[in-house]
């Protein structure tokens, strides 16, 4: 059912392969890629095997065999892609964060609404089997949530040396690490548990308020900054690192630790969500592990196993117990949720991708933190 469907993506960088995989993975046609230039695109889509490099984004819009168009490009360049895509009458899968402001996404999420076109946002770590799992178990549990504590570190950008377009607030935002990453932790827990925060209390750290930028180009998570190579030296304003807590409607509260300067943490996501009857514990680096805390009980720890999931998860797992799935998967299978809503076959309400209305709500989330740092006390929604 999927073949029905051509798609063009937006970005050569990091990402926009990993979309074009996924796409075709579920059996998607990605006709072609888009990326900084003609020169690019072309590069990009003879190392993809694609068939068609365009030469601008009007070009990309203007082509009327393309269903879907899939963001992949810097921050800044979200909110005035988004609006051109729905104008054109493009479905729209666009990376995080959904804008640069949250006033951006409002206006985007009106526009989405009154378009009737499908929209959402690549919060893609919703899709791991075991996440898709704890969300199942607190709904039918109904047990009362006392806290999720967590964090997400990195340490790609751990020297003064390292650098790339996300540190420069006028490309990826004021927020770097929280909104870069972050806001995946703030979109899962969102998702998993149904808290919604009320207000926060944060603390943002430049580690290195200033870093050296080569003269040439550098791409994201490879060793290009560690080559000797001109620099010059660049003002960072943007976040290396934060602390925040929350208080949750209902009584809940939490924790998080945000961090790309944290020594040998590639790529660590994790969470502890205390309930009244039961504690779970994941890391992205390990996610196919679940750990379940009980007080009257010997504790254990859940294997990816579609013998054993066999609620929302069962749809989104494609390989036996033993066989792991991980990130590449997460994409595939945030496409299927996302395409089944293109095809008319998931009802309005009941979306498992994160949509435009998520996405904002992580605007508004990054607002706050924000002007909590700046103010040093809490700010409610």
């Amino acid at each position: 059912m999927y073949n029905s469907i051509t798609v063009a993506v937006a970005g050569a960088g990091f990402i926009g392969p990993v979309h074009v995989e996924g796409l075709r993975r579920l059996g998607i046609h990605v006709k072609g890629l888009l990326g900084k230039d003609l020169e690019e695109s072309t590069s990009a889509c003879k190392q993809l095997n694609l068939a068609h490099p365009y030469a601008n984004f009007e070009e990309l819009l203007a082509d009327e065999e393309i269903d879907a168009v899939h963001l992949a490009v810097p921050n800044v360049l979200h909110y005035p892609m988004v609006k051109q895509a729905l104008a054109a009458g493009k479905h729209v899968m666009c990376e995080k964060p959904l804008a640069m402001t949250s006033e951006q996404g409002a206006e985007l999420v009106e526009l989405a609404r009154k378009s009737n076109l499908k929209t959402g946002v690549n919060y893609n770590l919703r899709f791991y089997p075991i996440n898709l799992e704890v969300r199942d178990r607190l709904r039918d549990s109904n047990d009362r949530i006392f806290s999720v504590t967590g964090s997400y570190q990195q340490d790609w950008l751990l020297y003064d040396t390292d650098y790339n377009w996300r540190v420069l607030a006028d490309q990826g935002g004021a927020l770097r690490a929280v909104s870069d990453i972050g806001t995946h932790w703030l979109d899962l827990v969102h998702f998993l548990t149904g808290l919604e925060a009320e207000a926060v209390l944060a603390d943002l750290t430049t580690v290195h308020p200033q870093r050296k930028r080569p003269l040439g180009e550098v791409s994201s998570f490879t060793k290009d900054s560690e080559k000797a190579q001109a620099t010059e030296s660049i003002d960072v304003t943007t976040d290396d690192c934060a602390s925040i807590l929350f208080k949750f409607k209902g009584g809940a509260r939490g924790q998080l630790f945000v961090s790309q300067v944290s020594a040998g943490h590639k790529n660590q996501l994790k969470y502890d969500i205390a309930t009244q009857g039961a504690a779970y514990e994941w890391n992205s680096e390990r996610p196919n592990e679940l750990a379940i805390g009980r007080r009257g009980e010997l504790n254990q720890v859940l294997m990816k196993d579609p013998g054993l999931m066999t609620g929302t998860a069962g749809r989104f797992i494609n390989y036996p117990g033993g066989h792991n799935e991980g990130f590449p998967d997460t994409f595939k299978q945030c496409f299927r949720s996302f395409y089944d809503a293109v095809l008319g076959d998931t009802a309005a309400g009941e979306e498992l991708y994160a949509t435009f209305t998520d996405g904002h709500q992580e605007l508004v989330l990054c607002d706050a933190i924000l002007k909590s740092n700046e103010e040093q006390g809490w700010v409610y929604l």
